[in-house]
């Protein structure tokens, strides 16, 4: 195979390289492009563009293949547990349970939150979404941690920071949820694993002991490795745009958050659960709504069908329904 593609633009011809990925999938560099010819590419929506190189995923849209670091997304699933695949991801290997060890144990010490960001929720109206609390408390973290600020601060300072956004995520998305009811927060544990303590602070009432059920806590688990990292997405883009200005990491993800937010990304969860509600309170008669989905007139959308890179079949879905039929039974539903 060439190395190179050849362009010709208003008669002149110039040679790009070739850029071949582990897949054996085949890239034209273009960065050259401009200084060579003056000319510049269009690509909606980066479509037919990548940004950067990388080695932490492989996705084929077509075959309905996920993989990270070279492991499927089915084998992370169902032997892995979440912190392992964020290893993974960081680390490009997973740990050993040496290293495992240890880092749940840091992920344990750093899962605990300002007490002063507790005030930032007198600030927001009754009803604020979740969405836009969780975006102003993570860039928040950046007022407690300045050190974060320093975008040369080294190795040891950018695992730290790190570490820290990983261990009061949690703490983080339970405090909304129970501001959300009008409840007390519930301090997280150290004797519990990420996931179980998640659910325990979401869930568990101060007047009540909790019990956690493995099902479910099986089922979370899948859950964030299904979502730990897919490819060039609009959230992970964002994150890579705004780092590169070397803002901080807890800016950067709070504008990921921002991204994930919109309707046609992360927001679509829910417009499914709207959608769904709107159709039960209508009398729950789904063929009404199918048939009004392939009325060109009706403006009607069907949503959480259809996938813009998958085009076969979205291989976490497989997963995912397994999980939530065994939750399902679980509830008697």
């Amino acid at each position: 195979m060439s190395e190179t593609a050849k362009i010709s633009i208003q008669g002149v011809e110039t040679e790009l390289p070739l850029l071949v990925g582990t897949e054996n999938e085949v890239g034209i560099d273009i960065s050259g492009l401009r200084a060579a010819t003056g000319a510049v590419t269009l690509d909606f929506g980066y479509k037919n563009t990548g940004s950067t190189t990388s080695s932490i995923t492989y996705l084929d849209g077509e075959a309905g293949i996920l993989r990270h670091r070279g492991y499927s997304i089915e084998e992370l699933a169902d032997k892995a547990e979440f912190l392992e695949v964020a290893y993974l991801l960081i680390n490009g290997e997973l740990p050993t349970k040496e290293q495992y060890d240890a880092w749940d144990n840091e992920i344990r010490r750093h899962t605990l939150v300002n007490t002063d960001i507790q005030n930032m929720f007198d600030a927001w109206p009754t009803g604020s979404h979740p969405m836009g609390q969780l975006i102003a408390m993570i860039s928040s973290l950046s007022s407690f941690y300045p050190e974060s600020l320093n975008p040369n601060s080294g190795e040891e300072a950018r695992m730290r920071t790190i570490t820290r956004l990983l261990a009061k995520m949690p703490t983080l998305c339970a405090m909304i949820s129970k501001n959300r009811i009008g409840h007390p927060i519930i301090y997280p544990k150290n004797n519990l694993s990420y996931v179980e303590n998640y659910l325990n602070m979401t869930f568990k009432h101060v007047t009540e002991d909790y019990e956690l059920d493995p099902v479910f806590v099986r089922a979370m688990n899948k859950l964030l490795i299904l979502h730990a990292d897919h490819e060039q997405n609009c959230s992970a883009s964002t994150v890579r745009l705004v780092g590169s200005s070397h803002a901080n990491l807890y800016a950067s993800i709070s504008a990921g958050v921002a991204a994930l937010w919109g309707p046609l990304h992360g927001g679509a969860n829910q417009q499914v659960i709207e959608m769904l509600e709107a159709i039960a309170a209508d009398g729950g008669d789904a063929q009404k709504y199918i048939d009004k989905a392939k009325d060109k007139n009706d403006p009607f959308r069907l949503m959480g069908f259809g996938h813009r890179v998958y085009k076969n079949f979205d291989p976490r879905a497989i997963i995912i329904k397994k999980s939530a039929d065994e939750v399902l039974e679980k509830l008697g539903v």
